[in-house]
């Protein structure tokens, strides 16, 4: 960026900015000590609780987050280094399993309605199309094209903080598109009109039913 804004290059100003991160006997070790390098009954109790995860993955073409989401236990805890997604239907961009494929690396950031805290999950993915486990996923009938097979590189829970903080989970403060675009709105902004936004909205609920598995 040269905007001409003053910022952090280096690990050292990093941990000035932030003192109280540097481990040693003055900083507290609750951030460090909760990581654990397999899922443990709590945590695996946590996972399949869940029916949203967020999805971070990097590659060639850099860095991707993506939500995925299923009635709770979507996400498959294997044995104590493994957890399973299928993966649905989406918009054929393939960014994250792109990502995948190139790199491996992936982040999991799972959450459940009403719970402030979340679980997050760092390890290595791999594709995998074995078809009687790929059948094991299906829905309606449907059976995802891979499996994401997750192995666990550390798994610790985040603090509730972030969402405390935006209300997540506070009815009060939900929204409609009569204040938020829609994605028909987006759509034809970006287009200068060309995209028909308004035929998109109203068929969109329709198309849902039909592809959503």
């Amino acid at each position: 960026m040269t905007n001409g804004l003053s910022h952090i290059a280096t690990i050292e100003q990093l941990e000035d900015a932030y003192p109280k991160t540097r481990r040693g006997p003055e900083v507290p070790t609750g951030p460090w000590d909760k990581v654990t390098t397999v899922i443990t009954p709590l945590q695996q109790r946590f996972i399949e609780a869940s029916p949203f995860v967020v999805i971070s993955t990097t590659g060639a073409s850099g860095p991707d987050s993506s939500p995925r989401g299923d009635p709770a236990g979507f996400a498959r805890v294997l044995d104590e280094t493994t957890v399973l997604l299928p993966d649905r239907r989406g918009n054929n961009r393939l960014d994250s399993l792109r990502n995948i494929v190139e790199n491996g690396g992936i982040g999991l950031l799972f959450f459940i309605p009403g719970i402030n805290v979340t679980m997050r999950l760092n390890g290595a993915a791999r594709l995998v199309t074995d078809v009687p486990l790929r059948e094991s996923f299906a829905v309606s009938g449907k059976v995802p094209a891979t499996v994401i097979e997750v192995t666990v590189g550390e798994v610790y829970t985040q603090c509730p903080k972030a969402l405390v903080r935006s209300r997540l989970w506070d009815s009060k403060g939900f929204q409609t598109h009569e204040t938020v675009p829609t994605v028909g709105e987006v759509m034809a902004e970006i287009t200068n009109g060309e995209f028909d936004g308004v035929s998109y909205d109203a068929n969109y609920p329709k198309h849902m039913k039909k592809t959503i598995y």
